[in-house]
């Protein structure tokens, strides 16, 4: 089983393209969300952990979760809010977003007294790592499950407007890395972490790999290998939960091969990484193809093999 854990959230998208106030749809998201739906689309066995509101978005949230197929046993219910983001969708259907996160279900989330026994991985990231008190409980289980043997991908798809504090954040980064098995992230994230990725490989990660819109997803391993796959030409929608969709393959992928253990990458061919990272890119750019989060099903992907693809306008 691959646990995801992380906020569920409400994004609102504009319906004609750009920005509010354009009349704006409610769709179901946040990285965690989208992983763990993605997962449940491309047929593996994925349990959602976290906080949900027994509001109206709320409800809507768990019953998609339901029917994409994810375990929703872990996740916690209060009367609180849901949490809001507000897309602003920009040139090449890039998407930005203001968030309304004040009282809201997802922060209240505590660490449940233990995972599944199955449970082969555990997915964290986004706003889930940086809004606390639910930050702080998040941190909590992504520790004691690496100190199992858990494998831990972390990708903290920085949002900058939601971080008070830069410096304090990059720090708390830092520390999460002895305990990562995989780190994902765009080439954006990791130039405002600011950090060498060499370094990153030195403190945890087996494996980092950088996803590069368009020109594809490069992967860089603590061996000192370096692997890319390009990217497929595709009419772009829009990009959200196009790096979720990442996520949710590069899982899919290592667990098909039997790999989803914290020595494992290491074991990892060029082949194999370009197979993984190709596989990752193709569904990736699928999601970009469909307006908001819609990762794609396994039937969607067959017939492509491994071909690299990703976004593109």
């Amino acid at each position: 089983m691959i646990v995801v854990a992380g906020e569920a959230l409400i994004d609102l998208v504009p319906q004609t393209g750009g920005e509010p106030p354009a009349p704006l749809l409610p769709a179901r998201g946040g990285g965690p969300y989208n992983t763990a739906v993605a997962l449940g689309r491309l047929g593996d066995d994925v349990s959602f952990c976290s906080r949900i509101s027994t509001d109206a978005f709320g409800e809507s949230l768990i019953g998609r979760l339901r029917e994409e197929g994810v375990d929703t046993t872990l996740v916690q219910r209060g009367p609180e809010p849901t949490t809001l983001a507000v897309a602003a969708i920009g040139a090449g259907g890039s998407a930005a977003y203001t968030f309304y996160v004040e009282g809201t279900a997802d922060r209240l989330f505590t660490v449940p007294p233990e995972l599944p026994a199955a449970t082969r991985a555990l997915s964290l990231g986004t706003c889930s790592l940086v809004l606390e008190p639910g930050a702080s409980a998040y941190e909590e289980l992504m520790r004691r499950e690496a100190a199992r043997g858990v494998f831990v991908a972390l990708d903290p798809n920085i949002r900058p407007g939601l971080i008070p504090d830069a410096d304090a954040y990059r720090a708390r980064f830092r520390s999460w890395l002895p305990h990562v098995s995989m780190l994902k992230l765009s080439e954006e994230d990791a130039d405002w972490l600011g950090d060498d990725v060499g370094a990153w490989l030195a403190a945890g990660p087996a494996a980092v790999v950088l996803t590069r819109g368009g020109d594809g997803l490069t992967v860089l391993t603590r061996g000192g290998d370096r692997f890319s796959v390009p990217g497929e030409r595709v009419h772009v929608v829009d990009t959200i939960g196009a790096g979720d969709t990442v996520n949710a393959a590069l899982l899919h992928a290592l667990s098909e091969r039997e790999l989803l253990s914290p020595g494992a990458l290491g074991s990892l061919s060029p082949g194999r990484w370009r197979e993984v990272l190709g596989f990752a890119a193709r569904a990736a750019a699928l999601t970009c193809t469909k307006a908001g989060a819609e990762p794609p099903y396994a039937r969607e992907l067959r017939g492509g093999g491994d071909r690299p693809a990703t976004g593109d306008s």
